[in-house]
């Protein structure tokens, strides 16, 4: 089943969120234990952010998010938080890349009006979140299909394999 619509409640952050605050470089003896690392996802952003979030839920960013270094981890273990979308005004472009490549969507928006813990809800193929708590829509690139069967079997490593290679 393609995943097509999300739904949950948003983590608002600011502008240039960089993958050291997303994966705090002192827990860097964990990167080979990805479950435990979640535990402190975005911890220098927000210390409690790690267990407020719930599965589904999204992180908001502004402009330039996940800028840094280009380790996979860090949108891994926003994964692995439970996190369902990252949704910002412009990602560094490996991160975004690193996002689609382990399963999380990376929708690119406007985010001034998404204030903490707004209820959304996301249609991927169509291109609009909702904010039911303002009662606002906001439009974004639909997702082509393609990118949400990818992100559907789980990233990219997940549809190769379950596509026995790159079908698309």
């Amino acid at each position: 089943m393609e995943q097509k619509k999300l739904k949950g409640n948003s983590f608002k952050f600011g502008d240039d969120i960089s993958t050291d605050l997303i994966a705090p470089g002192r827990y860097f003896h964990l990167r080979s234990n990805l479950a435990e690392l979640a535990k402190h996802v975005l911890e220098d952003a927000d210390p409690q952010f790690a267990k407020k979030v719930k599965k589904g839920d999204f992180v908001v960013g502004g402009r330039n998010f996940g800028l840094g270094s280009s380790r996979e981890h860090a949108p891994a273990i926003i994964k692995l938080a439970g996190v369902g979308a990252v949704l910002a005004k412009s990602f560094a472009r490996i991160f975004f890349r690193n996002c689609i490549n382990v399963g999380i969507p990376a929708l690119i928006c406007d985010t001034d009006q998404i204030d903490e813990q707004n209820l959304l809800e996301i249609d991927l193929s169509e291109g609009i979140i909702y904010n039911r708590s303002k009662d606002t829509q906001i439009q974004f690139n639909p997702l082509p299909p393609v990118m949400i069967k990818i992100l559907s079997d789980g990233g990219l490593t997940e549809h190769i394999k379950k596509n026995k290679g790159f079908n698309l």
